[in-house]
C-alpha cells in the first residue's frame, strides 16, 4: 500500500477509523489522506472562493480548524498525513478523490450494532462499498493495537470471487494471519459438506497460501452464519466480496444485505469483484 484514505466528519467513529489507518500507514510506510467532504449545494469550490459565497468559506475554514486538532494527535506522529477539504456530494466526492489520488485502501468508521448513521455512513457507505474498486475497511470500535490473527473470508467460492480472495491473501500475509474460509449453508441454499469442501479446494488452488482452515457452517441465513461463526472463533476481521452494480456483499446466488456491515461488532473489509 502507498495511500490510505479516511473520510472524516470529525466524529468519534471517524477518529476510530483514523487511528486504525494510522497504524496501517506506519506499518506499511505509506501516506494517510484525511478527507472532509462538505455536502453543500454547490458544484465545486476551493480556498479561493469569491466573497459572495460566505457559507462555503465559513464551512471550509471550520473544517481546516478542526483538522488542526486532528493533526496534533500523537497517534499521527512520524507518518505522512495530508488533509483535504472539498465540496461535493459525499459518496461521489470520496470515490472521485480515491480515483484521483490513486488510493489503495479506504478506511471508514461506523456505529457498529446501532447502524450506520453518521455523515459518512449509511447510504453513503453503502454507495462507497458498492462502487469502490479498492478494498473498504469498516471499523466499529477503537483499536489501540489493530492486529489481525483470525481472518474470516466468507464467500460462495465461485470463480468470480477468486481475485478478491487473492487480495485477502495479501492482507493476511501482511499480518501473518490465518484465513478461515467460510461457506454458509442455509435451508434454501444447501450444499453437502463433501461437495462444499471440494468446491473450496478448487477455488483456492494455485494461491500457494497454506495458513487457512476450511469451514462449512449451517445457519438460518448467510448473515447470521457469518456473524455466529466469526463470534465462535473470535475473528479479528470479516472479509466479503461485493458486486458493484448489484449492491453490497452480493453472493451466494442472492444478496447479503447491508445488515452484515451494520450488525457485525468486529471490523469488516469488502473486496470488489
Amino acid at each position: 500500500m502507498k495511500k490510505i484514505l479516511v473520510p472524516t466528519d470529525f466524529s468519534n467513529e471517524a477518529e476510530n477509523a483514523i487511528k486504525v489507518a494510522a497504524q496501517l500507514s506506519r506499518k506499511h510506510n505509506c501516506e494517510l489522506i484525511l478527507l472532509n467532504m462538505l455536502d453543500l449545494p454547490l458544484t465545486h469550490i476551493s480556498e479561493g472562493v469569491p466573497a459572495d459565497l460566505p457559507e462555503a468559506v465559513y464551512f471550509m475554514k471550520l473544517a481546516h480548524k478542526q483538522f488542526e486538532d486532528v493533526m496534533s494527535k500523537p497517534y499521527l506522529s512520524d507518518i505522512t498525513v495530508t488533509e483535504m477539504v472539498d465540496i461535493h456530494d459525499i459518496s461521489t466526492g470520496i470515490l472521485e478523490t480515491c480515483k484521483k489520488e490513486d488510493i489503495d485502501l479506504i478506511v471508514m468508521g461506523s456505529h457498529g450494532s446501532s447502524g450506520l448513521k453518521e455523515m459518512f455512513i449509511g447510504s453513503n457507505a453503502e454507495k462507497i462499498v458498492r462502487a469502490s474498486n479498492k478494498p473498504v475497511l469498516v471499523i466499529k470500535n477503537e483499536h489501540e493495537n489493530f492486529d489481525i490473527e483470525e481472518f474470516v473470508f466468507a464467500s460462495d467460492f465461485k470463480n468470480d470471487s477468486r481475485e478478491t480472495y487473492k487480495q485477502a491473501v495479501k492482507l493476511a500475509e501482511t499480518f501473518n494471519a490465518k484465513i478461515h474460509l467460510l461457506m454458509v449453508n442455509t435451508v434454501s441454499n444447501f450444499t453437502t459438506t463433501a461437495s462444499a469442501k471440494v468446491k473450496i479446494q478448487e477455488f483456492i488452488e494455485g494461491t500457494n497460501f497454506t495458513n487457512y482452515t476450511t469451514n462449512i457452517y449451517n445457519d438460518e441465513t448467510v448473515e447470521k452464519g457469518i456473524l455466529n461463526f466469526s463470534h465462535i472463533i473470535n475473528a479479528d476481521l470479516i472479509g466479503i466480496s461485493t458486486h458493484g452494480r448489484q449492491g453490497i456483499a452480493h453472493f451466494l446466488n442472492g444478496s447479503l444485505s447491508e445488515d452484515l456491515v451494520n450488525h457485525a461488532k468486529r471490523p469488516v473489509i469488502t473486496f470488489k469483484i
